[in-house]
């Protein structure tokens, strides 16, 4: 049977997760609605270095697609929250997303009240994991014990990895040049053919 402590310190993790997952859930909210970054009128016709480092990054984040993206992110970790059989991931992500703001607040917003609020709520998330940490360590356990290829290689394959990472790398390229040369097959082959004054120039870079 639960002791009255016991009850107080979850329905205390019960609280924490529903202030962090308020403040996503608005602040992401906040973003999708237009309510948070960008400049006013007079403030974008003001030159850059008059503008100060909160201002300017106002700026930068009203940019799409990182508005929106930092927005459903937020509600997706505040709803996460909310639900008990999904909390734990919610706090997982909640971390990531907390301590870059924080790093974003530290280098440009420049308002310490801002820096320990952050932090509390990062403190919070911490006690929500802890809390649930019997869970926490099993999945870590499961993580990272036992890890391994699923086949043995000889030698020789685990020698030639560096130069099967570059082709790979190469591969990456291929969708990108049948769309070139689907869409603009003309400026794509004129591309493809200073590839081997390129290669050249880099041959003649390292013998030198």
């Amino acid at each position: 049977m639960a002791t009255k402590k016991e009850k107080l310190w979850d329905y205390f993790i019960l609280c924490a997760r529903v202030l962090i997952a308020w403040t996503f859930l608005s602040y992401g909210w906040s973003k999708l609605t237009d309510n948070q970054f960008g400049l006013s009128t007079e403030q974008l016709s003001t030159p850059v270095k008059d503008l100060g480092l909160f201002k300017l990054s106002w700026y930068l984040f009203d940019h799409e697609p990182f508005k929106t993206f930092v927005g459903i992110t937020q509600i997706i970790a505040g709803l996460l929250l909310l639900y008990n059989r999904t909390l734990i991931l919610g706090a997982l992500l909640s971390i990531p997303i907390l301590a870059n703001i924080l790093i974003i607040d530290i280098t440009y917003i420049k308002m310490p009240g801002f820096y320990w609020r952050l932090s509390y709520y990062l403190f919070l998330d911490f006690l929500i994991l802890w809390h649930y940490k019997d869970r926490i360590l099993l999945a870590f356990k499961n993580i990272f014990s036992g890890l391994s290829t699923k086949f043995k290689y000889p030698i020789w394959a685990y020698l030639i990895l560096p130069i099967m990472a570059i082709v790979l790398e190469l591969l990456g390229v291929v969708p990108k040049l049948l769309t070139g040369l689907i869409l603009n097959p003309t400026e794509t082959i004129e591309a493809l053919s200073t590839f081997p004054d390129l290669i050249l120039k880099i041959i003649e870079k390292i013998k030198s």
